[in-house]
């Protein structure tokens, strides 16, 4: 695959940190950054957040495709605007330089009534990084990720651990899917551009 090939950065579930380390790995790549779907808090949109801790001065950020004024799954927002999300009009930006791309919500996400946020990785033709966060059930959720990015022949390049750490949990989903960990990322007290490029230590790409 192409070392310009898309990331998609995608997570196991909502919450669990998609962007943050997209801010760290948008920062330690000096990639470029874009959101497709925002959905809901236009005034303090992901788009926003990450470029306020991504210090370099190579990276470019683009506009969303679709801007939903909703703070719910991108279908309902879609369905509340009165608009319909149509992915053949989600297009990445033309550049040189490596994208990252930040997801919404997990692989299921719906967008409109038959497409999901992993139809779109697979228009996209990018590899994903998944993000886990341990907590009760986050064993099942990573999995049941792997396995449909599996379905979907979607190359995966690893997961990315965020929060706190358990041993358990981390060994039986790297011994099971037999995936690449990039890294685990701890809780920082105070997250702001230097802690962004501290975090990017911690991840090996």
């Amino acid at each position: 695959m192409s070392d310009k090939q898309p990331i998609f950065i995608t997570g196991i579930g909502t919450g669990v940190g998609k962007t943050i380390i997209s801010a760290i790995i948008t920062e330690k790549l000096k990639a470029d950054y874009w959101k497709p779907i925002q959905s809901g808090d236009l005034d303090n949109s992901d788009t926003l957040k990450v470029q306020n801790l991504v210090s370099n001065k190579a990276t470019r950020f683009y506009p969303e495709a679709y801007r939903l004024t909703q703070p719910f799954s991108p279908h309902k927002s879609a369905a509340i605007d009165k608009i319909v999300i149509n992915i053949q009009n989600i297009a990445p930006p033309q550049t040189n330089n490596q994208l990252v791309i930040e997801g919404a919500g997990g692989l299921m996400v719906p967008l409109n009534d038959n497409i999901l946020i992993v139809d779109l990785i697979k228009q996209l033709k990018a590899r994903v990084i998944l993000v886990s966060q341990n907590y009760l059930g986050s064993i099942n959720h990573t999995l049941l990720s792997l396995s449909m990015l599996k379905q979907y022949d979607i190359p995966v390049m690893g997961i990315v651990f965020n929060g706190d750490k358990d041993i358990y949990s981390k060994t039986f989903i790297l011994n099971y899917s037999g995936v690449t960990e990039l890294g685990h990322v701890p809780s920082f007290d105070n997250i702001n551009p230097k802690a962004i490029i501290e975090a990017g230590t911690y991840i090996t790409l």
